[in-house]
């Protein structure tokens, strides 16, 4: 008898942990995974748990190595495999951050790195049919657990505080916040304030599993000024090409979206797990490759069949699409149609800018920036009215009537021999602050996206993510190919060098 009452007790103690940890991780917000100490969940009669000594609730997420930023060369022969490798590692992290969000154990990480071994040797094998194998690769099949939410705001400061050593192009106008400013001025009325009605007539706000979390908002008013002339100084002076050339393409008015990715997964459908806004070219999907994009139709007006892409943006409404790159993947909420879309091309402050080759693929920013840390991130956040200062880990509140603003300023310096780089980044990089590329590139026009958006009041929107990546703001990015007819590119180039603008 006394035996099965403390077997009962036991059962009671287990399903009390399993409840503290799944509310852990509704409260700290942002997280996937709430863990508490061992010796809580495994009930430990210890004299520390009796005792009533508190145990250290962190919130986590999946952080794997970036297979894909390591490529360095991949033959055409290979090209196909890669894709499908890197696609599969992407499912097999976002697989199990799902299964660490429903409560399962450590094993999760010694799983994911023998699928991940698997993958990564298969990818390894097809490249060395063609090229010298890349063993490297083989050492990054190893993942750990990323603390997220409260925990996770130290590693958002950093971001702030490593921006100007990782982006190299305007130092000047990335300075960091006060820290203090890091925050809304009022916690409490910011959370009331991200409650917003679902369908069912229940409250969705951000703090819940998957992110975003409320500390990942910040009141644009509380910001000092860190940029120059919006949406980021133009060049200027007397050896600067000043003109612009500006491409209208619409809002995405007619609905183009997919969770696809050309660029870095082609041919592998639902490859970014999260959802794109397109406008310009109105074939782009993961099997869309050059000849099909040149032979489409476009949403711009001047006969452009470039394609610009981009996460899209959610209203956090309660609503929930199960599809791919929607609420399958954790991306739950409205699309928010972009309330305006600008799409210029601007010179040089060193002098003047060579056409860009046709079909030139770019990537700013990245969408795993979180987990990744900040080399490649370059996201940009603000509110009309407010562009003198930008937000680069956070999004921003902004006042009444004053709409969300995303920047993507491109890398602007090019190699001068290729199209696109196994890693989608060595053949692009930014200039100095003078303007001046690097040895051994040229610069060509630079691609500003800047975008728009009315969201309702207080943190009740989100940008789509990969899963573990938990909505943040960080990871913002977007995507070009060039497709613009040779003489349009060189009509851009001459008014960019001449000083005109022009559309």
């Amino acid at each position: 008898m006394r035996q099965r009452q403390q077997a009962q007790s036991h059962k009671r103690s287990r399903l009390t942990n399993r409840m503290l940890v799944a509310a852990a991780a509704l409260l700290l917000g942002g997280g996937g995974l709430a863990v508490v100490a061992t010796t809580a969940l495994a009930g430990n009669n210890a004299p520390d748990a009796a005792a009533g000594h508190p145990h250290m609730v962190t919130a986590t997420t999946v952080s794997c190595p970036d297979v894909g930023q390591k490529l360095r060369k991949v033959p055409r022969s290979a090209q196909l495999q890669v894709s499908k490798g890197l696609a599969s590692l992407d499912r097999q992290v976002s697989d199990a951050y799902h299964r660490m969000t429903e409560g399962a154990g450590d094993e999760i990480l010694a799983r994911l790195k023998k699928q991940r071994s698997r993958t990564i040797g298969t990818m390894v094998t097809a490249i060395a049919k063609d090229a010298t194998r890349p063993d490297y690769l083989l050492k990054m099949s190893g993942c750990t657990t990323k603390p997220t939410g409260v925990d996770g705001q130290a590693a958002a400061k950093s971001t702030n505080d490593g921006w100007n050593q990782n982006q190299q192009q305007y130092p000047n106008q990335s300075q960091p916040q006060d820290p203090n400013q890091s925050q809304p001025q009022d916690p409490n009325q910011n959370q009331q304030q991200g409650q917003v009605q679902g369908q069912d007539g229940g409250q969705q706000q951000p703090g819940q599993v998957g992110g975003p979390s409320p500390d990942d908002f910040v009141d644009i008013t509380t910001v000092q000024p860190n940029a120059g002339d919006p949406p980021f100084a133009a060049p200027q002076g007397n050896n600067a090409s000043t003109g612009t050339f500006t491409t209208e393409c619409g809002r995405n008015e007619d609905g183009h979206f997919n969770s696809d990715n050309v660029i870095v997964t082609p041919g592998v459908s639902n490859g970014a797990h999260h959802t794109h806004d397109y406008v310009g070219n109105k074939a782009t999907d993961a099997f869309a490759d050059d000849r099909k994009l040149a032979d489409s139709d476009t949403t711009c007006q001047n006969g452009d069949q470039s394609t610009h892409y981009w996460p899209v943006l959610r209203k956090l409404d309660g609503t929930s699409e199960q599809k791919p790159g929607a609420g399958h993947d954790g991306n739950n909420g409205s699309v928010l149609t972009p309330a305006s879309v600008n799409l210029t091309f601007r010179g040089s402050q060193s002098g003047q800018v060579r056409a860009m080759p046709r079909f030139l693929k770019i990537i700013t920013g990245d969408a795993k920036a979180f987990t990744n840390g900040t080399k490649n991130a370059n996201a940009s956040w603000s509110c009309t009215g407010f562009e003198d200062r930008q937000l680069k880990d956070k999004y921003p509140l902004c006042p009444q009537g004053s709409q969300v603003v995303r920047t993507f300023a491109f890398q602007n310096c090019w190699n001068g021999r290729d199209i696109d780089s196994a890693n989608h980044r060595d053949h692009m990089t930014f200039s100095d602050q003078n303007g001046n590329c690097p040895s051994g590139f040229t610069p060509v026009p630079q691609l500003v996206q800047r975008i728009t958006y009315d969201v309702p009041q207080g943190n009740s929107f989100a940008v789509d993510s990969f899963p573990e990546q938990l909505h943040k703001p960080v990871t913002d990015h977007g995507d070009f190919i060039n497709v613009m007819p040779d003489d349009l590119m060189n009509k851009a180039v001459n008014c960019i060098n001449s000083g005109r603008e022009c559309r």
